[in-house]
């Protein structure tokens, strides 16, 4: 794949007001907003008392996100197995540190998996061996002397390739 998959969702995600990660990251403290992405990394720190902390990126960065146990047993299959998924969620600013506290989530499982049915052109660039079809993009590489001398050709003085020397150490 070319580019991320948020990439080629990201005009169905606009149409529902769904913000880009780095805007929910910028946004002022207390703003309601919803944000969408790949879910990254899942934690629940046994220090946490419950709360379970998710990373979410989409094709512009990440977005931290606080999940309190209600919203866990209310949406619990969906956090622990959606691949994507979209947040209403209220921005939380603590200096530089934010995060999205979440209060409802949406499984995005069906839209990232329409990812590689959607009609659009991919254009690709060429790759090796199009140069029959479409000629040569620039000077050809394997005519290219490297510069500077040949590895074979060095000479480290001192250096015996027939013995290793390994440093001893002491563990006393």
């Amino acid at each position: 794949m070319r580019d991320h998959p948020g990439a080629f969702l990201r005009g169905d995600l606009r149409r529902r007001g769904i913000v880009l990660c780095t805007d929910a990251m910028q946004s002022r403290n207390g703003r309601w907003l919803e944000a969408a992405g790949i879910v990254l990394v899942r934690q629940c720190p046994g220090s946490a008392k419950g709360v379970i902390f998710l990373t979410l990126e989409d094709e512009t960065g990440i977005a931290n996100l606080v999940v309190w146990t209600r919203v866990f047993e209310a949406h619990r299959r969906i956090i622990l197995a959606a691949p994507m998924i979209a947040v209403k969620a209220r921005v939380q600013r603590e200096g530089e540190v934010v995060h999205l506290v979440i209060y409802r989530i949406t499984d995005l499982s069906r839209e990232l998996a329409s990812v590689g049915m959607r009609e659009g052109s991919f254009p690709l660039p060429h790759g090796r061996g199009d140069e029959f079809h479409h000629g040569l993009s620039g000077p050809d590489p394997r005519g290219r002397q490297p510069a500077g001398p040949r590895p074979r050709d060095m000479y480290v003085r001192d250096l015996h390739l027939d013995t290793i020397r390994v440093k001893p150490r002491d563990f006393r």
